[in-house]
């Protein structure tokens, strides 16, 4: 089975569009009816052989070609394109081509096999897939993270500490805004409705942006972008140099202020499938136009940002988001046909989300357990040895449903006498795996107890779960509660907005 897992995981899991593949020599002015006539925002070039050569985009047609005055119909592509573009192969993982996109900085992503292009990876299409995807895995997390304040109260927030988990996850997720990303230096272009296309095209050229806010008496009258100057200007035959702004821009654009939450942000993107959202400052002015990708990278970051900093947080991060966006399953089949899929995924989610929230140790060891479910299904799992937190979290992940949070079962693990023996701290569990490790066991058996048949170790008193397990079974409820609500980020805010 293991292969079909590997290949749910490469690109073709993804949402792939057909690529619009056009010779080199083809001229500008016709590699833009095609595109327009296939609204798509970006073309493939090949040589004489057939070989992917080159990559033409919208902003390049805008910049390269529009603001340099250029003749559309004498100019061939071969001479304005990016030549020899990055690509993945059709059996590259899907998170390791996300990832080459939002750090490279570039939407589109071809995907070659056999030397043939068979597609193309737009990011902002991938990214509204992952967060429809996360949205369905939302119910979930919302579910857990209601469970979450339940054991909560019903246990007095003594077990939490005074920042309840849900509290944490709130702050977390609302308190980044869009100041946070806006650099100093951020440069917008303007331009009045009364300029030419070509003036804007110029503008957006010089400062190497791919759109330009129309300002009426100083406030967003509109928008142009790259993709209204090929769809509405070039498509429609209109000459850049004589066409003014205010014909052809999106009147009134959807905007954010700079304290709108990055998420929120992202999540009026996606809900106006848009790639440009002018921000404001409090006074109403522009400071910027965030685009898709400055956005999910700074989202991601958000999400996943446990206190750790730098290239290397955000980049496992951002496996981690893909990975479960990926793991979600695929958008069109319907839910009660994978009630299985479905705990698998929340597995998953709680993997990651534990990950994100309790970076593994240095001194990581694990060790192989198994439980079985009330359906009789054995649950093989491995887990670190060194948390009973960790323990109960694995086993929550795989037999959620069947522990009933308010009359919590006792841990007990099978030794080597056949003795039921029960597990209610750390030490515990230690001295368990490492007397197994040294009798040659690769897993150890464990057993839930309703009714307090286990037996203790010599010397125990009976009042330690009281206080251990319990910690531990509510910190191990909150990182489930955690995984899924990482996964779920964007649905598990509405939970979070109404609760609050």
């Amino acid at each position: 089975g293991r292969a079909t897992v590997t290949g749910e995981r490469t690109v073709k899991r993804l949402r792939l569009s057909k690529a619009l593949t056009i010779p080199d020599h083809t001229t500008v002015y016709e590699a833009c009816r095609r595109m327009a006539a296939r609204r798509v925002d970006a073309v493939l070039l090949t040589d004489s052989n057939a070989l992917l050569c080159g990559i033409l985009t919208d902003k390049d047609i805008t910049t390269r070609v529009i603001a340099r005055e250029l003749k559309l119909e004498d100019t061939p592509v071969s001479k304005v394109m990016t030549r020899n573009p990055l690509f993945v192969l059709g059996d590259t993982l899907a998170v390791e081509a996300l990832q080459k996109m939002v750090q490279g900085k570039f939407r589109h992503l071809p995907v070659v096999d056999n030397g043939e292009v068979i597609a193309l990876l737009d990011i902002a299409k991938c990214l509204y897939d992952a967060i429809a995807r996360m949205e369905r895995a939302a119910e979930k997390g919302r579910a857990i993270a209601a469970a979450v304040e339940g054991v909560e109260k019903h246990w007095g927030t003594s077990v939490a500490g005074p920042n309840t988990f849900v509290e944490t996850l709130r702050e977390r997720m609302f308190r980044p805004s869009l100041s946070t990303i806006i650099s100093e230096n951020s440069k917008v272009a303007t331009v009045a409705p009364t300029d030419t296309v070509l003036t804007a095209s110029k503008k957006m050229l010089e400062l190497k942006v791919s759109s330009a806010v129309v300002a009426i008496e100083n406030k967003p009258g509109g928008i142009l972008t790259s993709r209204d100057i090929l769809m509405r200007v070039i498509a429609q035959n209109l000459p850049p140099e004589s066409t003014t702004v205010g014909k052809v821009m999106t009147q009134s654009p959807e905007c954010a202020t700079i304290d709108t939450p990055i998420l929120e942000a992202l999540h009026t993107m996606h809900d106006g499938k848009f790639l440009h959202l002018p921000v404001l400052d409090r006074d109403g002015s522009v400071v910027t136009v965030v685009d898709v990708l400055h956005i999910t990278h700074a989202a991601i970051a958000t999400v996943g940002n446990s206190g750790a900093t730098g290239s290397e947080a955000t980049s496992s991060m951002m496996q981690r988001f893909w990975d479960s966006a990926m793991s979600s399953g695929p958008l069109d089949d319907d839910d009660d046909s994978r009630s299985e899929g479905s705990t698998k995924v929340a597995s998953e989610v709680a993997d990651m989300g534990r990950s994100a929230f309790f970076p593994p140790s240095g001194l990581s060891s694990t060790f192989g357990f198994k439980i079985q479910d009330k359906q009789g299904r054995m649950h093989r799992f491995n887990c670190e040895t060194s948390s009973l937190t960790e323990l109960i979290t694995s086993i929550l992940q795989r037999l959620g449903d069947d522990i009933d949070k308010l009359n919590l079962p006792q841990i007990l693990y099978e030794d080597d006498d056949h003795d039921k023996v029960i597990l209610s701290s750390d030490t515990d569990l230690i001295a368990a795996v490492d007397h197994a490790r040294q009798i040659g066991w690769k897993s150890l058996r464990l057993h839930l107890d309703y009714a307090g048949v286990g037996r203790r170790k010599r010397g125990a008193v009976s009042s330690d779960f009281e206080y251990a397990g319990r910690d531990a079974w509510a910190s191990a409820y909150g990182t489930v509660a955690a995984g899924a609500a990482l996964v779920a980020g964007l649905g598990v805010m509405a939970y979070l907005k109404r609760a609050g």
